[in-house]
């Protein structure tokens, strides 16, 4: 828990801060979000995450699109069983592909294009950053799913909001330079995101 509960969420927002580099309308929504539920004066806090729909969508979609981890960790069919039309006999050792849910394209439209907005097409008052249908996988599911899915949720989203509010992010060279390339070793960014960072918010509220 202490180990995903880091690597996970940072892992997840310097993707979505990649992304925006490369699409400034997403960042711009985000950041509008944020100043419209949260303005500029005072802080994100978690009782501000159930309003923060768009600001989801964007942790949604880099779950979906930028897992940290290609597998789910092995399960073990307890009996025979059908998935899909395939026959999984008693006893088999099963392993679901993070990246192959997340990027199927007879699930999603577009499946390597990031875009948060698909996460807001089902009119829902209030966006959730789990996904019970396995669409995708974030928290997984079932009887061993992560027991810290409200606190990965809290950290990942207020990790997110916070830099998005606190700062003007921007490239301090060539936008051309920022390549989505994921890294051999790790489905993390081969070469580590660099961006300029400016305060947006009175000077009063940066701790000294």
């Amino acid at each position: 828990m202490m180990i995903a509960s880091v690597e996970n969420p940072s892992n997840a927002v310097e993707w979505i801060l990649a992304e925006m580099m490369k699409n400034p309308a997403i960042l711009q929504k985000a950041v509008e979000e944020i100043d419209h539920i949260v303005g500029k004066e005072r802080l994100v806090q978690e009782a501000d995450i159930p309003h923060l729909n768009y600001l989801k969508a964007c942790i949604r979609e880099a779950f979906r699109l930028h897992p940290f981890d290609p597998f789910n960790p092995p399960h073990v069919a307890m009996e025979d069983t059908s998935v899909g039309g395939y026959f999984i006999p008693k006893g088999s050792h099963v392993l679901l592909s993070r990246l192959g849910l997340g990027r199927n394209p007879d699930v999603w439209h577009e499946p390597l294009e990031f875009k948060p907005e698909r996460h807001l097409d089902g009119g829902r008052s209030e966006l959730v950053l789990a996904e019970p249908d396995m669409r995708f996988i974030t928290f997984s599911a079932g009887r061993r799913g992560c027991i810290a899915q409200t606190l990965g949720t809290a950290m990942t989203v207020m990790l997110l909001a916070r830099l998005l509010q606190g700062f003007s992010w921007s490239m301090s060279h060539n936008l051309s330079l920022i390549d989505l390339v994921e890294s051999d070793k790790s489905l993390c960014l081969a070469k580590p995101l660099v961006l300029q960072a400016e305060p947006r918010l009175p000077f009063y509220m940066y701790p000294a």
